[in-house]
């Protein structure tokens, strides 16, 4: 069944206020939602609640294969069944892997292209995930994704905002709160590292920007009371110094040298920490290597990540941290083996005296 670009726009638009159980949906606020959103989106206006009534029937029904569980609560409020429903979670019907596959045959047509290339990882990806999804053919792509990861289902919404320049209120809520805040942000730029999201933003009428991970995120609102503030700073460059997303404008890069021993020096040299990785010295021993990066927590999880194989040689206060977490790191293995011990201990004092007869 054909859907038109409209009918689209508000199908999503329903399914997002319904996930949303921080407020109740009536019909008439799905109404205003999906007017809202067609503005937006396409510059029209006026839906009907007759549209939205036939928008809610078609969700429940198989026609799309959405089979949406929507409920009536005290007569009055729309909301899902299931908790963790969105039509956005349901496989892909054979008319839609019928026009991704012929979408995917014209993106492979330009493959050679100097501006294609940094686009080719992403079709191969695509074409694996295609291909997977015909039941006769087995997954022969596996990609490193989390689709539990709360805050995924901000990405299309952040990237609109990003496009349209638009404020946002953002409810967030840190792992050290207790409730979430409201944020009015002005978003810039949205970062994955591994394999979560990050927005690089500022908050509203001060020259400060933040960096929010979308899993914390409880809802995206936008806001077109206030005016889009362009960014004080380069974006574009914000992130090409660091490992990772933690870092403040205030941060300089510094030459980080560090020694590889020969275990490891393979992996490391042949897949660089990071972009401006050199290697300075190798030998059969191992290899000296140098990053100009800021030091930040993700970069010293790098170094920890390798254990003994990799010994940071400076800046200073970089090789004392990284030495300081590793005597705690043994410090608790002492600790859980002098335990381990006395219960030995104890269990053999404990132990019944045998008397042979």
């Amino acid at each position: 069944m054909p859907v038109s670009k409209h009918a689209l726009i508000r199908y999503k638009t329903i399914d997002k206020c319904l996930q949303n159980r921080f407020r109740k949906w009536t019909l008439e606020d799905l109404v205003e939602a999906c007017a809202d959103a067609l503005y937006e989106y396409e510059g029209v206006g006026g839906v009907s609640k007759r549209t939205v009534q036939l928008d809610l029937q078609n969700m429940r029904s198989d026609k799309l294969g959405y089979n949406a569980p929507i409920v009536v609560v005290d007569k009055r409020y729309y909301t899902y069944e299931e908790k963790d429903y969105s039509i956005t979670n349901i496989p892909l019907s054979e008319s839609d892997l019928g026009t991704m596959k012929e979408v995917l045959n014209v993106l492979k047509q330009f493959k050679g292209f100097g501006y294609f290339r940094e686009m080719q990882e992403m079709v191969s990806k695509l074409e694996g995930k295609i291909l997977s999804s015909n039941s006769e053919q087995r997954e022969i792509i596996e990609l490193e994704t989390n689709h539990r990861l709360p805050g995924l289902e901000w990405i299309d919404h952040l990237v609109k905002a990003i496009q349209k320049k638009v404020v946002l209120d953002i409810h967030y809520q840190s792992f050290k709160a207790k409730t979430p805040t409201v944020m009015q942000i002005n978003p810039y730029k949205l970062k994955e590292f591994r394999n979560r999201w990050f927005l690089l933003c500022a908050t509203h009428n001060e020259e400060k920007e933040f960096i929010l991970a979308l899993d914390r995120m409880k809802y995206v609102y936008e806001n077109y009371r206030l005016p889009y503030q362009d960014p004080f700073f380069d974006v574009d460059d914000y992130f090409k110094t660091c490992i990772g997303v933690t870092r403040s404008l205030k941060d300089k890069p510094e030459q980080v040298i560090f020694r590889v021993n020969s275990r490891h020096a393979p992996y490391v040299i042949s897949k660089p920490l990071h972009e401006s990785q050199r290697t300075l010295e190798e030998d059969e021993r191992g290899a000296t290597l140098s990053l100009y990066v800021i030091h930040n927590f993700e970069l010293e999880k790098e170094f920890l990540a390798f254990g003994d194989g990799i010994t940071v040689l400076s800046p200073k206060r970089l090789r004392k941290s990284i030495e300081k977490r590793l005597r705690i790191g043994l410090e608790h293995y002492e600790k859980i083996t002098q335990n381990n011990n006395k219960k030995h201990h104890k269990t053999n004092d404990e132990s019944p005296d045998f008397v042979s007869t």
